[in-house]
């Protein structure tokens, strides 16, 4: 069985959350810069199997796909290109870092902590991958 990987794709940095094998689980694995996510990609999936990428999907509260999307689309195409066998699914992200935020506080993380962006960044793919999860248990995966 394959895990499933999340991507909080941003400009500078992007955070990366992981399945279990089994897929129940996500958890956060690490975050990026985003000229090293494709390679990075490329060499964590050399050592795990990975069946599906996620990608957060930013979105305007109206619905209306966000001015980032100009950004990740292209990452996109290059990932199906270079990895044609992977599939790539996008997942509403709307409120993530928010959440992300909010639970490092629920955590009793630091104030300092909670400052470091890369860690928030960690934190909303796990919320992404987490949502997705829950929305395929829901459907009857």
């Amino acid at each position: 069985m394959g895990r499933i990987i999340a991507i909080d794709y941003g400009r500078k940095r992007c955070g990366i959350a992981v399945t279990d094998p089994l897929k129940i689980i996500a958890n956060g694995l690490e975050t990026v810069p985003t000229h090293q996510l494709m390679e990075f990609l490329k060499n964590y999936m050399r050592r795990e199997q990975v069946e599906l990428i996620i990608i957060g999907q930013p979105t305007q509260l109206n619905g209306e796909p966000s001015e980032s999307m100009r950004y990740i689309t292209p990452f996109i195409n290059r990932l199906k290109k270079e990895m044609p066998d992977t599939p790539v699914e996008m997942v509403d992200e709307r409120f993530t870092s928010t959440i992300a935020h909010q639970a490092m506080i629920d955590g009793g993380m630091k104030k300092s902590d909670r400052r470091d962006k890369a860690r928030v960044d960690t934190i909303a793919a796990s919320i992404i991958l987490n949502d997705y999860l829950q929305s395929k248990q829901f459907k009857g995966l």
